[in-house]
């Protein structure tokens, strides 16, 4: 099918943070229809979050043969309305932080022109509109930005990690209010989570990254047995949870990386060689303290 007929389509990217260094994402194509919602499952460092950021246009590529587009247009050189993006280091920024009461902040970023989306957001998500945001725990002010970034309608949500600091109470509740939009609106969701606890309900599709590259494309959810379609090297049962297919995923994902150390790559945890130590004598306590 063409490019246009997906809501999110990628084809050959492979991109690097710094020239003439290995690639982050080697050769990344998906293709993802209007309305699904998307997790992305994998260890830290499998380039999840870079490909959201290439998504959201906060990364040029300029690879020849790369096409990246959203709802049939280049996200870097014709950008569509409708993309909303929101991850983590927006709440470490020394602006948000200030003080600055909420609703205040929210009208600076245009929330009377959705005050219906944003009231109903303030109460899924649990904001006190006279809170200031200095005085705020790191989950209140993440509650904070997805009262921001959700009350104008968008048409493709890029999620990454923004999950992480809500309680389950709140983050269910995000979830379901999530889905609803999407199925209501035809929205289109994909997701970058390492919590799974929850969501055997809300996606479309599932993917697997590992160390820049998929292992498994977009591929619909649920699967009905994940080792007898090659998803998993081990039986998992009939209509095994996402919580435990992530589990195998993850463990499989470790074997390789250390099979890969195995054979020359930077190893990663505790160093076996202890040479380092020859010539060292244990670290004196009580000498040291003639030095304090």
């Amino acid at each position: 099918m063409a490019a246009s007929a997906y809501e999110i389509s990628v084809d050959g990217l492979t991109y690097s943070h710094v020239p003439d260094t290995p690639p982050s994402l080697t050769n990344v194509n998906i293709h993802l229809p209007k309305g699904s919602r998307t997790i992305l499952v994998g260890a830290n460092g499998a380039g999840k979050s870079t490909l959201l950021q290439i998504l959201a246009g906060k990364r040029l590529i300029s690879t020849p043969g790369t096409d990246v587009r959203i709802k049939g247009r280049d996200v870097f050189r014709s950008t569509p309305e409708g993309i909303t993006f929101l991850g983590t280091e927006w709440a470490m920024n020394p602006v948000v932080r200030g003080d600055i009461v909420v609703s205040d902040f929210l009208n600076s970023v245009g929330g009377y022109r959705h005050k219906a989306r944003r009231d109903l957001l303030l109460d899924i998500l649990d904001v006190d509109l006279d809170w200031h945001m200095h005085q705020i725990s790191d989950g209140e002010r993440r509650r904070v930005q997805l009262v921001m970034g959700l009350m104008a309608d968008w048409d493709v949500l890029l999620l990454d990690e923004v999950t992480v600091d809500l309680d389950v109470l709140v983050r269910n509740d995000l979830l379901q209010f999530l889905k609803k939009d999407s199925e209501t609106r035809g929205a289109t969701i994909l997701y970058a989570t390492h919590i799974f606890d929850g969501l055997n309900e809300f996606p479309t599709h599932v993917a697997h990254m590992h160390l820049g590259t998929f292992l498994m494309e977009p591929t619909p959810w649920p699967f009905a047995n994940a080792a007898a379609g090659g998803v998993t090297t081990v039986d998992l049962g009939p209509n095994p949870s996402l919580y435990a297919v992530a589990l195998q995923w993850l463990a499989e994902d470790r074997d390789r990386r250390r099979a890969l150390e195995n054979g020359g790559r930077k190893r990663r945890g505790a160093r076996r060689d202890h040479s380092l130590r020859d010539g060292w004598r244990l670290f004196d306590w009580k000498e040291a303290a003639n030095f304090i």
